[in-house]
């Protein structure tokens, strides 16, 4: 865990976040504008500074936010005092961490992406074996096209294997406008079954 935490901590230190858009995603407001995603307890795992666990706090969502850098965290929980809100925020490796209930919603947006693609079978376990039964997972597959990462190009036909339908129920694809260029992402619900 020591040299995850460093990685992420140094982007935080230097400055070099460019996967923080300063703004909550269009892809929650998407969902929240659509009435798809509704108060509940929810999950933000690889949550950064946050700005997607602020509105879903002012949302009355439940929230439980997890990153493993301390910056991203401090950072986060400054927001929320500055706002007024709360939220459970936890500093952790995902791969060593259990919460102390399963929830409803998990939102996921940049972990995936951020993960090499060796891991991925693992973190959608747990992404499963912490959702409650028909639980809903709000994903965001990356698509840059390229070799290499992070952002790791999450190509749709791994995220089947990943994500199989003998576990997930599989939505259609939701389209949102995308605001960095060379970088799209398909969004879908899947259900634990």
């Amino acid at each position: 865990m020591i040299t995850q935490v460093n990685e992420w901590e140094k982007r935080y230190q230097a400055g070099t976040t460019g996967w923080d858009r300063g703004e909550t995603s269009n892809n929650l407001n998407y969902w929240l504008d659509k009435g798809l995603l509704k108060p509940c307890r929810i999950l933000v795992p690889g949550c950064g500074n946050g700005y997607e666990v602020l509105t879903l706090a002012e949302k009355g969502f439940e929230v439980v936010a997890i990153d493993i850098a301390p910056s991203a965290i401090s950072n986060l929980k400054q927001a929320l005092k500055d706002n007024h809100l709360t939220a459970d925020v936890v500093q952790a490796d995902f791969f060593e961490w259990m919460p102390s209930k399963p929830f409803d919603a998990i939102f996921e947006q940049t972990s995936l992406c951020a993960l090499a693609p060796n891991l991925w079978e693992k973190y959608a376990a747990r992404l499963y074996r912490w959702l409650n039964p028909h639980g809903k997972l709000y994903a965001a597959f990356m698509q840059t096209g390229q070799d290499g990462g992070p952002p790791f190009h999450c190509e749709i036909s791994d995220m089947n294997e990943q994500f199989p339908k003998s576990r997930w129920r599989w939505s259609d694809e939701y389209i949102t406008p995308q605001k960095e260029p060379g970088k799209t992402e398909r969004l879908f619900v899947l259900e634990s079954q």
